[in-house]
Protein backbone atom coordinates (compact mmCIF):
# COMPACT_ATOMS: atom_id res chain seq x y z
CA UNK A 1 0.00 0.00 0.00
CA UNK A 2 1.71 3.40 -1.15
CA UNK A 3 1.09 6.19 1.70
CA UNK A 4 1.35 9.92 1.26
CA UNK A 5 2.68 12.32 4.09
CA UNK A 6 1.50 15.76 3.39
CA UNK A 7 3.85 18.71 4.40
CA UNK A 8 1.09 19.66 7.01
CA UNK A 9 1.87 16.12 8.58
CA UNK A 10 5.78 16.68 9.03
CA UNK A 11 6.61 20.39 8.64
CA UNK A 12 6.87 23.18 11.41
CA UNK A 13 6.54 25.81 8.90
CA UNK A 14 4.99 26.26 5.80
CA UNK A 15 7.75 28.23 4.44
CA UNK A 16 11.06 25.92 5.94
CA UNK A 17 12.55 22.88 5.50
CA UNK A 18 12.18 21.26 9.34
CA UNK A 19 10.10 18.81 11.08
CA UNK A 20 10.19 14.91 11.26
CA UNK A 21 8.83 12.33 10.12
CA UNK A 22 8.90 8.39 11.45
CA UNK A 23 8.36 5.93 8.59
CA UNK A 24 7.37 2.84 11.15
CA UNK A 25 3.79 3.54 10.91
CA UNK A 26 3.78 3.28 7.16
CA UNK A 27 5.95 0.00 7.52
CA UNK A 28 9.52 2.07 6.26
CA UNK A 29 12.56 1.33 8.90
CA UNK A 30 13.37 5.14 7.84
CA UNK A 31 12.73 8.45 10.29
CA UNK A 32 13.79 11.69 8.72
CA UNK A 33 14.57 14.81 10.38
CA UNK A 34 14.77 17.82 8.28
CA UNK A 35 16.75 20.28 9.87
CA UNK A 36 17.04 24.17 9.63
CA UNK A 37 18.87 27.17 11.31
CA UNK A 38 19.94 30.28 10.44
CA UNK A 39 21.25 30.53 13.97
CA UNK A 40 25.19 30.51 14.06
CA UNK A 41 26.30 27.73 16.62
CA UNK A 42 22.62 26.49 16.23
CA UNK A 43 22.23 22.55 16.35
CA UNK A 44 21.74 19.79 18.05
CA UNK A 45 23.54 18.92 21.52
CA UNK A 46 25.90 15.34 21.59
CA UNK A 47 23.50 12.71 21.71
CA UNK A 48 23.63 8.43 20.09
CA UNK A 49 21.23 6.23 18.40
CA UNK A 50 20.88 2.43 18.74
CA UNK A 51 21.08 2.59 14.57
CA UNK A 52 23.28 4.49 12.06
CA UNK A 53 22.33 8.34 11.36
CA UNK A 54 23.14 10.03 7.97
CA UNK A 55 23.31 13.21 6.78
CA UNK A 56 22.71 14.65 4.25
CA UNK A 57 24.10 18.38 4.41
CA UNK A 58 21.74 20.77 1.55
CA UNK A 59 22.63 24.60 2.37
CA UNK A 60 25.41 25.79 4.55
CA UNK A 61 28.25 24.30 6.70
CA UNK A 62 28.29 22.53 9.47
CA UNK A 63 30.66 21.00 12.01
CA UNK A 64 30.21 17.97 13.04
CA UNK A 65 31.11 15.79 16.07
CA UNK A 66 30.85 12.31 15.26
CA UNK A 67 32.99 10.00 17.54
CA UNK A 68 36.49 11.08 18.07
CA UNK A 69 36.50 13.03 14.26
CA UNK A 70 35.60 16.24 13.98
CA UNK A 71 34.36 17.17 10.42
CA UNK A 72 33.77 20.47 9.01
CA UNK A 73 30.99 20.12 6.87
CA UNK A 74 29.30 22.13 3.12
CA UNK A 75 26.34 21.71 0.90
CA UNK A 76 26.44 18.27 -1.04
CA UNK A 77 28.51 16.72 1.40
CA UNK A 78 27.16 13.23 3.39
CA UNK A 79 27.89 11.97 6.68
CA UNK A 80 27.20 8.55 8.52
CA UNK A 81 27.38 8.25 12.05
CA UNK A 82 27.56 4.70 13.08
CA UNK A 83 24.82 3.12 15.59
CA UNK A 84 25.83 3.82 18.97
CA UNK A 85 28.82 6.98 18.30
CA UNK A 86 27.74 9.91 20.12
CA UNK A 87 27.43 12.82 17.81
CA UNK A 88 26.35 16.50 17.06
CA UNK A 89 26.56 19.43 14.96
CA UNK A 90 26.35 22.84 14.36
CA UNK A 91 25.67 25.77 11.83
CA UNK A 92 28.93 27.23 10.89
CA UNK A 93 27.77 30.04 8.79
CA UNK A 94 27.87 32.41 7.63
CA UNK A 95 23.68 31.94 6.73
CA UNK A 96 21.21 29.05 6.84
CA UNK A 97 22.34 25.65 7.54
CA UNK A 98 19.96 22.55 6.17
CA UNK A 99 20.22 19.21 6.52
CA UNK A 100 18.25 15.86 5.55
CA UNK A 101 18.77 13.50 8.42
CA UNK A 102 18.10 9.72 8.02
CA UNK A 103 17.63 7.59 10.91
CA UNK A 104 18.06 4.22 9.94
CA UNK A 105 14.84 3.09 12.47
CA UNK A 106 11.18 3.28 12.11
CA UNK A 107 11.00 5.48 15.56
CA UNK A 108 13.43 7.80 16.80
CA UNK A 109 15.36 6.69 19.78
CA UNK A 110 18.00 9.35 21.30
CA UNK A 111 19.84 8.98 24.23
CA UNK A 112 21.07 12.47 25.12
CA UNK A 113 24.50 13.00 26.79
CA UNK A 114 25.30 16.51 27.12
Amino acid sequence: MAHVIEREQWAEKPDVWHGEFQGGPYGAEVSVVFYSSDRIGGGPKLHKHPYPEVFIVRQGRALFIIGDKTIEASAGQILVAPANTPHKFSNLGPGRLESTDLHVAGAFATDWLE
